[in-house]
């Protein structure tokens, strides 16, 4: 493999032709449909999808097929075929639907106004992660502008995956025999350490999420019934002790824990000695704040290994400007506990609502609505001509050896891969590093990583063909 000639070929690929069109995309505000339940007649996901397509069909790449897939009532999902030089297959995954719009984007930026300033695409869903299909097109391009054989590729670019890719498994089932069995998957849509080296990420928390509600009245009276009538958010405030210990963050519930792999313990440790202490510096904590535990190996493992409660959003709570002095009829939350690998979530969620329903505070009437969920990811071993060619590939693009961690996110499409093809080697990776700020405001893509990235995915796709 020239090193050369693929480098000027993705580095003039990217500049050219991805940016552009990437730049393009943040300005389509294509949520996804937890997000935006018109999604079907606002149009925008119809427009990302045409334009990807339209992208790939452009790209040299032979007799490839492209086709936007479609089934009843789901959102549309894309799905490219590259004949290879062997009948063995490589998958590589991406999504395209975006979170909403978050507050706090500061002065000149926004969710949907492309930004680039230092090498930094600013803009919701660029860096999470609609660069994924440009950087996999563009890698399997540049390994055939140099002739160099690989398997045949499979790339699937969901518009689901924020909304916990409900419509996949039915896509699954319709694609499957296409798809075939897979030696190999390639997915783009996770994080980084930092930017200086390749990161491959090893497991998946998993995902339960639901409405907590308490209803104390049937109308807001007023508040100088205080003292007779129990404040609704109180209630709730005790009804969240009950799975969580409000002092240290830790979840109370044992089901919803695992135990977690030696390896994965010796990486994150392995992990927090290079990164140091980059791993809560990244965070805008406010001044004088700090995270939840000062042992840098122990943060990591909260994040990828142990459950963790959020609070998302309320209803039956006033803006702060129109609050009078009323109890309030009810109180909702919108709750996301993060799970471990291994944790099912349909027990998990369960077990969840059996806690915060029984026993209802002063007879309140309390309901724990799931919504969603989706289980984690811990990756098989590695294969010792993976193992190889991630390192080769790490220290070729990036001038480092790579770094392996897992992630507190979750990716759905793996744990159902892992389930569908077990004997399959993954390569999971992607471009959200310190400050990238996924799902939050100032959410950028960091161009230089995505193109190294980029050049890492034509290396294994290569390596994969040349396996012994």
């Amino acid at each position: 493999m020239s090193s050369a000639a693929m480098r000027n070929f993705i580095e003039r690929t990217w500049s050219q032709s991805v940016l552009p069109e990437l730049v393009e995309y943040v300005r389509i505000p294509n949520k996804s449909p937890a997000f935006d339940p018109q999604w079907h007649l606002n149009g925008h996901m119809e427009h990302a999808i045409s334009r990807f397509a339209a992208w790939a069909r452009a790209q040299p790449l032979g007799n490839a097929t492209v086709e936007i897939q479609r089934l009843e009532n789901r959102t549309p999902l894309l799905l490219i075929e590259i004949p290879g030089d062997s009948d063995d297959c490589v998958l590589l995954y991406g999504h395209l639907d975006k979170q909403p719009e978050m507050n706090g984007w500061r002065e000149g930026l926004g969710p949907w106004e492309p930004v680039i300033e230092e090498e930094r695409l600013y803009g919701r869903g660029a860096a999470d992660d609609g660069y994924a299909m440009f950087a996999c097109l563009t890698a399997i391009a540049a390994l055939r502008a140099e002739s160099i054989p690989h398997a045949r590729c499979v790339i699937v670019i969901e518009a689901c995956e924020e909304s916990g890719s409900s419509d996949l498994p039915a896509y699954l089932e319709k694609i499957g025999e296409r798809i075939g069995h897979p030696t190999l998957v390639i997915g783009l849509d996770s994080g980084c350490g930092n930017y200086r080296q390749l990161w491959c990420t090893t497991s998946l928390r998993g995902l339960i999420g639901g409405v907590l509600k308490v209803e104390i009245l049937t109308e807001g009276v007023h508040s100088g019934s205080s003292g007779i009538v129990p404040d609704s958010f109180r209630l709730v405030r005790q009804l969240l002790s009950r799975i969580e210990d409000e002092k240290s963050g830790q979840v109370l519930l044992p089901e919803l824990y695992t135990e977690i792999p030696p390896e994965r313990i010796r990486e994150a440790s392995a992990a927090a000695a290079v990164l140091g202490n980059s791993i809560a510096e990244e965070f805008p904590f406010v001044p004088g704040a700090s995270p939840v535990d000062q042992d840098l190996a122990e943060l990591i493992l909260n994040r990828d290994w142990r459950p963790a409660l959020a609070v998302l959003g309320a209803d039956g709570l006033p803006p702060v400007e129109h609050a009078g002095n009323v109890l309030r009829p009810f109180t909702a939350l919108k709750l996301s506990i993060r799970i471990p690998p291994k944790v099912d979530p349909k027990a998990a969620a369960l077990t969840v609502k059996r806690i915060l329903e029984s026993d209802p505070p002063y007879g309140a009437r309390v309901s724990f609505t799931g919504d969603w969920g989706a289980a984690g990811w811990n990756a098989p071993p590695l294969a010792p001509w993976l193992e190889r060619s991630l390192d080769a590939a790490s220290r070729e693009w990036f001038g480092e050896p790579p770094g392996f961690m897992g992630v507190g996110g979750t990716i759905p499409f793996m744990s159902m891969l892992g389930e569908r093809f077990p004997e399959a080697q993954f390569f999971i990776t992607g471009v959200l590093g310190p400050h990238a700020n996924a799902h939050g405001p100032n959410e950028f893509l960091h161009l230089p990583t995505a193109r190294r990235i980029t050049g890492c995915v034509a290396k294994v796709i290569a390596d994969h063909f040349q396996r012994k």
